[in-house]
């Protein structure tokens, strides 16, 4: 019933100025944008020879991705019952894609950047960037009748799981590279 309520508010404070804000944020965490991050930050990864950092941020997409696709087949969720400003399938609505995706994205970017920065300020933008980006995703996504907040919620609690996984998995290969690097010079 909150939820209902809130999405009626939602779509009773529409403007237009509002739906062109919301159209950004939709699109910013989209299909076709999304995948162009994607791309752009693999290759200059690849490019800076940062196999590391670009193996994570791959595999946080990647677990992502198909955690998204489990879930919705799983959970038949219809979207909220408003005027929807976009057209997409009624029954994907939890958890929310593109929120979850800006998370894995966006976040994993921001902990790269963050990552291989020297100055404080920078590392505190990446990360205000990571956190920032995502939630507004969601405000837009809601606004544009696409999710109930517990979808964007999801969203959010999916992305950051993804991070985290990728962050564990990133650990445990730095970890095992190194013991292979001290066992094979201990050969030596």
């Amino acid at each position: 019933l909150a939820e209902r309520s809130y999405n009626d508010w939602l779509e009773d404070h529409r403007a237009p100025f509002r739906e062109d804000v919301s159209w950004i944020g939709s699109t910013l965490s989209g299909g076709l944008v999304i995948p162009i991050v994607v791309a752009i930050a693999c290759i200059t990864l690849a490019i800076r020879r940062w196999w590391r950092l670009g193996a994570f941020f791959l595999t946080a997409i990647l677990i992502e991705v198909s955690a998204y696709r489990a879930i919705v087949s799983l959970v038949p969720r219809e979207r909220p019952d408003v005027d929807r400003l976009e057209d997409l399938p009624l029954l994907h609505s939890f958890p929310s894609g593109h929120v979850a995706a800006s998370v894995a994205v966006y976040g994993s970017l921001a902990l790269v950047l963050a990552a291989r920065v020297r100055h404080s300020r920078w590392r505190y933008a990446a990360y205000a960037l990571g956190v920032l980006l995502p939630l507004f995703v969601a405000g837009c996504r809601m606004y544009r009748g696409m999710h109930n907040p517990t979808d964007a919620l999801a969203g959010v609690l999916m992305g950051c799981l993804a991070v985290a996984v990728a962050i564990f998995v990133a650990r445990v290969v730095g970890v095992a590279v190194c013991r292979r690097a001290q066992a094979e010079a201990s050969r030596a």
